[in-house]
């Protein structure tokens, strides 16, 4: 055999093994790869959407809580206020009842003490004619008169 016809058909051989690869095997690889390429790159720039749609999340979150905390900072703050609005209006409350109660046992006390008076009055009024009573009645006599109101001075007290 001779080398130049060996290596000339190896070449033709050659040629049509890379005509062959480039016009049915190369398209299907370089399709493949290139879907892979773009499967890829979807891949990748979903996980950055994914990223920054986190970092948002994130941001949101802490905003989130940063209104959270105030609304709570506020509520308390107004709680606060209304428990001390509703202990100052109790207190108020029983200073009123406590002064209507004494205005009451004031009022009271000196109706008894009024009632106790008038009580005496009457006594007072009945021992004083009971007493004329006796005078008029014995003889006017100044040492009888003397006892009998010795006697009434006695009554008296």
């Amino acid at each position: 055999m001779n080398i130049n016809f060996t290596l000339i058909s190896q070449a033709v051989a050659f040629a049509i093994f890379i005509w062959f690869t480039v016009r049915f095997v190369w398209p299907p690889l370089m399709r493949a790869v290139e879907e892979r390429q773009q499967r890829i790159a979807d891949g990748l720039a979903a996980a950055e959407r994914g990223k920054q749609e986190l970092e948002q999340a994130h941001k949101r979150a802490v905003e989130e809580m940063r209104k959270a905390r105030e609304s709570n900072a506020d509520m308390r703050t107004n709680a606060e206020k209304q428990a001390a609005q509703i202990v100052d209006e109790a207190r108020q409350e029983s200073a009123r009842i406590i002064a209507q109660a004494r205005t009451a046992a004031e009022a009271e006390a000196a109706a008894a003490a009024q009632r106790v008076k008038e009580q005496l009055r009457e006594r007072l009024a009945d021992l004083a004619i009971a007493g004329a009573e006796r005078i008029l009645r014995r003889e006017i006599d100044a040492k009888k008169h003397a006892e009998l109101l010795a006697n009434l001075k006695q009554e008296l007290r």
